[in-house]
């Protein structure tokens, strides 16, 4: 009896220690399921038509390189809802999995990235500084692990648009996010334009998009026009911008197309699929065994008009039709 109770005490510690052998940590269960797949994890800081653009036509033009999620490779996308520490975690989680490559829509998604791996090549996407926001060092040599493309707009081009729409402002009003680095640089922009026409600036920052109604109300009052450059936590209240500076007749001058097409007046501004096409051509690159170091940061310099008819008619603006000719969308 004894010697049968010993045989099967053996058989179950030999099964145990089969079974512990084949599953030693979830990673490597999940890199088994993969069964050979490239892994990629896709990170964004906020839902708002820009950054959705980008991530779905990175997702389509990867497909298009030969890297079709479900069939050889899979894809992780992660929303971290404008909340850093969802950003931390998402970071930490793909770091944790190992995944093959991440791609960061925005700057502080890509910060969260970079802060967290020197070892897994990651491509940022709609970085508007990249060496200001610490992601590279060069933009023809980035080295290290981070590449990706930028979508930096210029502040005195899009204010030039603004005085052939709405000649005369005076006074511009400033709206963004003070801790989005991306921000900060266009503003500074906007500043040395402004001092060189005698144009004042009225500054009003918000931390979150909660605070954007508040801060647009505050201006309104007081400008001739507003300037909003491609600000995470203001575009993402975009449409509530609008309809607060349509009441008061106040144009508003944005950063994205998309950002047109939620309301505001006019842009002078790169087209976003262009960018997350972009960007998945990088990617794709990586995937096939790349340095992401050796490839430069990627600005882009086609640059399109975009209009607001609807918004245009509401605040009682009449378009130049040499401006309407030479747009490239004009929303109705």
């Amino acid at each position: 009896m004894k010697k049968k109770f010993a045989g099967i005490l053996s058989g179950v510690l030999a099964l145990s220690l089969l079974v512990s052998g084949c599953g030693a940590s979830n990673t490597d269960q999940g890199k088994a399921a993969n069964d050979g797949k490239k892994s990629v994890g896709i990170v964004q800081i906020v839902e708002h038509p820009s950054l959705n653009t980008i991530r779905e036509a990175t997702i389509a033009e990867l497909a298009n390189q030969g890297f079709k999620d479900g069939e050889n490779t899979t894809i992780d996308y992660q929303n971290a809802q404008g909340d850093q520490t969802n950003l931390k975690t998402i970071a930490q989680k793909f770091v944790s999995n190992k995944y093959d490559l991440i791609i960061a829509i925005a700057t502080p998604s890509a910060q969260a990235v970079v802060s967290e791996t020197k070892d897994i090549p990651v491509v940022f996407s709609a970085a508007t500084d990249p060496i200001g926001s610490g992601l590279v060092s060069s933009m023809e040599k980035p080295g290290a692990n981070v590449t990706g493309t930028s979508d930096r707009v210029s502040a005195e081009k899009i204010m030039e648009l603004a005085e052939k729409i709405t000649p005369g402002i005076k006074t511009v009003g400033a709206l963004y996010n003070t801790s989005e680095t991306n921000s900060v640089s266009v503003i500074e922009n906007l500043k040395e334009y402004a001092a060189k026409k005698n144009i004042k600036v009225e500054v009003a920052t918000v931390t979150n998009s909660s605070e954007v109604l508040q801060a647009v109300n505050a201006l309104t009052g007081d400008v001739d026009a507003i300037f909003i450059p491609i600000d995470n936590a203001v575009a993402s209240a975009m449409p509530a911008v609008a309809q607060a500076a349509n009441k008061a007749k106040i144009p508003v001058y944005v950063g994205a197309d998309s950002m047109v097409k939620d309301g505001g007046l006019a842009t002078y501004g790169i087209n976003y699929t262009i960018l997350g096409q972009e960007t998945a051509k990088m990617a794709s690159e990586i995937l096939k065994g790349k340095n992401p170091g050796d490839i430069p940061v990627k600005s882009m310099t086609d640059m399109d008009i975009y209009l607001n008819q609807k918004t245009a008619d509401a605040i009682g603006i009449t378009i130049p039709a040499d401006v309407i000719k030479e747009a490239a969308e004009v929303f109705k």
